[in-house]
């Protein structure tokens, strides 16, 4: 754990956290906790890591496996048109994927999620009900092998 990153810091509260929907080998799957894209997912490597080359290929397989279960899982309960996946770390260098269901419906369909103002994105009007929270991550956990 790396003393100032804020996923390190998050890591260390998911035991009690509603929106960890499991533990895996490599990292936590995580509900979002906005929901502007319905199904938005987080995987959070366990490690404080910056870049995936920097894993030997037998944990990044892990890795990119368990990651894919949780996209799986998550594409099975909302039904997106298509999943976006971004493992980015230019905010919080620390590697986490973002497992983002998208939909035609969007204004924005066809352009990055960051287009979307942030303050629209992470609106109080995102945040999830803790009764849709435990919902969501009952259906996605239904979804795993």
């Amino acid at each position: 754990m790396h003393k100032s990153c804020g996923i390190c810091s998050w890591i260390k509260e998911l035991p009690t956290s509603p929106f960890l929907i499991k533990e895996f080998s490599s990292g936590y799957a995580v509900i979002s906790k906005y929901q502007y894209y319905k199904g938005y997912t987080l995987f959070l490597y366990k490690e404080h890591v910056i870049e995936l080359h920097e894993l030997s290929a037998k944990r990044r397989n892990i890795f990119l496996d368990e990651m894919s279960q949780v996209a799986k899982a998550v594409y099975h309960v909302v039904r997106p048109d298509k999943l976006n996946y971004e493992l980015l770390g230019n905010t919080e260098p620390h590697m986490h994927w973002h497992i983002i269901p998208r939909y035609k419906t969007e204004k924005e369909f066809q352009r990055p999620i960051w287009i979307v103002n942030k303050n629209v994105r992470q609106s109080e009007d995102t945040y999830p009900s803790v009764t849709e929270v435990k919902r969501l991550k009952e259906k996605i956990l239904q979804n795993f092998k």
